[in-house]
């Protein structure tokens, strides 16, 4: 993966490097002291995994993270002060370490980002076969596209509805649009895609699916309407 360290310490900055050194699967691209840098290095470099600082001059890590948006790498926050970790948690993190940051501890938290890494390059259609493969915890799991009633996106994770259970990836809703058959999905909001074949009714900007109600924008009611072939 490749990361980014961003904490405005230099002998924080200092340490993880080292500890990147007990990692192969790591890569540092850069290292920035602030936001501004940041903002910069991410812009014109790919990056898996970053590594932030909370506290820090003028933009806080927190504040950096919530200007990203959806289109953010993994993201594990470091700082000194605990109480910021039910911020740093409602962002969809990783994880959060509270300095001084320890082998151990750097190391659980690098296991949990390869492994929502995986998972994000694991997500694979087959037209063909009309299956997908996603990764559900620590399990491989083959799902049938015609078993999937609708998609949703839920922060930095897209959760996959069948009729009695749901299974969650992180993942961005639109990488995973581009990965289903148009002639079975369709997107019909920002955050929904549906199963065409398993709408049951629609009522307004509404949709019905086993019971299930998904709303539907009106940027997509045309489109959606000539995919139905209403009579």
């Amino acid at each position: 993966m490749n990361c980014l360290i961003v904490d405005d310490n230099a002998i924080a900055r200092s340490i993880l490097k080292n500890l990147f050194q007990i990692e192969d699967s790591l890569k540092l691209v850069a290292e920035c002291e602030n936001a501004t840098e940041a903002y910069k290095m991410l812009a014109s470099n790919k990056i898996d995994l970053l590594l932030l600082d909370v506290e820090m001059p003028g933009i806080t890590g927190i504040e950096l993270v919530k200007g990203l948006g959806n289109n953010k790498p993994l993201i594990i926050f470091i700082s000194a002060k605990r109480d910021y970790a039910s911020d740093a948690f409602d962002l969809n993190v990783v994880d959060f370490i509270a300095k001084p940051v320890t082998p151990d501890r750097f190391m659980k938290a690098v296991i949990k980002a390869k492994e929502i890494f995986k998972s994000q390059n694991l997500f694979v259609s087959s037209k063909k076969d009309e299956f997908i493969f996603i990764r559900d915890s620590n399990i491989i799991r083959r799902l049938k596209l015609s078993d999937i009633n609708y998609l949703e996106a839920k922060g930095d994770y897209v959760k996959i509805y069948v009729d009695d259970k749901n299974y969650s990836i992180h993942s961005s809703l639109k990488s995973v649009e581009d990965k289903l058959p148009t002639d079975i999905f369709s997107r019909v909001h920002r955050s929904f895609i549906v199963n065409i074949g398993k709408i049951d009714t629609v009522e307004g900007g509404t949709l019905i699916i086993k019971q299930s109600f998904v709303p539907v924008s009106d940027a997509y009611k045309s489109s959606l309407n000539k995919r139905m072939q209403i009579l």
